[in-house]
């Protein structure tokens, strides 16, 4: 099998792992850890005051009263084991700084506080850089290397514990991604080595602490279904019905109700389970985000500006009748279409269902093991992140990570993951918005985007190139948009005007390169044939 392996030691990356002794990995691990001891300092956004406020929440109020409280503006909006995690961690905030834990200071930020919430991201990454080592032990070690920095497991290491973008979310604008992807990703670790209800039990603690999670619950049901729950297969590959085993099905179903009742229990019993909901799916707060995350909404928002302005030039329109939040900043998140129909939750609910769909069915009628799952997982993913309702930028992320697992294993994958971990990463760079943040969110973007080309370029050497000239052309225009959006346009008369152009330019030409590697692997995905021995297995 050219993917994961699926044996309970993962005996190629295991043997990798063990032949440096390690030491590569602990000083890799190490080595960002230090990184991130470095940006303490830097700039924190309103997320720094949102985790502030859910500490003080969960520290003061009791459980009635946590998915009430709105005395600030950031209301408590994650699932409840999110909240007894901050819970937890507000019992040792206590010892920094007591004031921080005072639901009415609204903006506090002392210097104890800040510390204290950029070490609790630091220290719980401990759970990340865990999953990132048992991924590295479940790689296929065919492709030897003599070289150390050439060997698959040290590529992937890299790839996932310097990722550009967990950097930045996590470590400059501020949240708790890294363990809650370490959940993720140690779930996938165990599924692809056939400890199936380990992996089924991480991933439901994980949807109880982020249900963002649940973009890619589809994958996890399917192939959970197909692979436990189904003990066997025909020999052409197609599924052995009478090898169901109703205890598989009955244990999962235990697994899911149990995290479940633990999560949702006590609200159930208050009663309070609709206002939990309704905090967890605020369907209230329109298509967008502020900032266009780069999908297919952000094409289809800039194709009615388009033609909006197309209409008032050619006096198809009048100027007296076009919503006002649809032409002037253009980034609110009430986005009101004049041109195209507006688009409602259910419709994005329908798009994102079709779209994820095919992938799901590959899963099944096109089993692949391991693999298969990492590309389903993927797609389900991408799909929701192409077509979801208030998309945020950084949802992406939920793709490019385990894509990453994917890009070492075969050139057609590293070619179009360093299509969407360039692109992707790019469009993260206005969450940084502060000058002294610039030099510095440009260098580690440079020096994660050199080594995922330069170290995948190397391991695929002897395969065709990564890219096509057409892919290389649209991916060196990121620097001369960059160059416009930072250092040329803020010196025009246009940004007193229109502020957005930037933020526009980067969401539309982002989304482009992001809907064209989601339609890549889509194709390679549909039109990979499977030999029926491996269909078999």
């Amino acid at each position: 099998m050219r993917g994961a392996v699926p044996c309970r030691r993962g005996a190629g990356g295991a043997r990798a792992m063990a032949a440096g002794g390690r030491g590569w990995f602990r000083a890799l691990a190490l080595g960002v850890s230090f990184l991130k001891c470095l940006l303490i300092p830097a700039y924190y956004s309103t997320d720094f005051e949102v985790h502030r406020n859910w500490l003080a929440i969960t520290h003061n109020l009791p459980l009635s009263q946590w998915y009430y409280e709105a005395t600030s503006e950031w209301t408590l909006d994650y699932p409840p084991f999110f909240a007894w995690f901050e819970y937890v961690l507000s019992h040792i905030a206590k010892y920094f700084d007591p004031q921080m834990l005072v639901v009415e200071n609204l903006n506090y930020a002392s210097r104890a506080t800040i510390f204290f919430q950029r070490l609790s991201v630091i220290f719980t990454d401990t759970l990340f850089i865990y999953a990132v080592h048992e991924c590295c032990r479940c790689i296929n070690g065919k492709r030897a290397a003599k070289d150390i920095l050439e060997k698959p497991t040290f590529i992937l290491a890299v790839l996932l514990l310097w990722n550009f973008g967990l950097l930045i979310v996590d470590h400059i604008h501020f949240q708790y991604n890294g363990f809650l992807f370490g959940l993720m990703l140690l779930s996938v670790a165990r599924v692809c080595q056939k400890r199936y209800l380990e992996g089924a039990l991480l991933f439901a603690v994980l949807l109880h602490f982020k249900h963002i999670y649940i973009y890619v619950a589809p994958a996890y049901g399917v192939y959970l279904l197909r692979s436990y729950c189904f003990t066997a297969n025909n020999a052409d590959g197609s599924l052995k019905w009478r090898s169901f085993s109703f205890l598989h099905v009955t244990l999962l179903g235990l697994i899911v109700c149990l995290v479940s009742a633990l999560s949702l229990g006590p609200f159930l019993v208050l009663g309070q389970l609709p206002q939990v909901i309704s905090r967890l799916f605020p369907f209230k707060r329109g298509l967008c985000h502020a900032y266009w995350a780069p999908n297919f909404w952000a094409l289809y928002n800039a194709m009615d500006k388009a033609l909006t302005i197309l209409g008032l030039k050619c006096n198809f329109l009048e100027g007296t009748k076009i919503p006002k939040a649809s032409m002037t900043g253009g980034l609110v998140q009430e986005f009101q279409h004049t041109v195209l129909p507006s688009v409602t939750p259910l419709a994005t609910l329908i798009c994102t269902f079709i779209a994820i769909l095919p992938s799901v069915f590959c899963l099944w009628f096109k089993p692949q093991g391991p693999r298969g799952f990492l590309q389903c997982l993927v797609l389900c993913a991408l799909s929701s992140f192409m077509f979801g309702w208030h998309v945020h930028e950084k949802a992406i992320l939920l793709a490019i990570l385990p894509l990453s697992l994917l890009s070492i294993q075969r050139a057609k994958d590293a070619g179009i993951y360093l299509i969407l971990a360039t692109t992707g990463h790019f469009s993260l760079f206005p969450l940084l918005f502060t000058t002294p943040e610039l030099p510095i969110k440009i260098l580690l973007m440079l020096l994660f985007t050199v080594y995922s080309f330069s170290s995948l370029k190397s391991l695929f050497r002897r395969e065709k190139p990564l890219l096509n000239w057409l892919e290389t052309i649209y991916l060196i225009q990121l620097v001369p948009l960059e160059i416009f959006c930072e250092i040329i346009f803020p010196l025009t008369p246009w940004k007193r005007h229109f502020p957005f152009v930037p933020l526009l330019l980067t969401s539309v030409y982002c989304a482009l390169g992001i809907t064209y590697a989601w339609l890549k692997l889509y194709v390679s995905v549909l039109t990979e044939r499977i030999p029926v021995r491996q269909k078999a297995e």
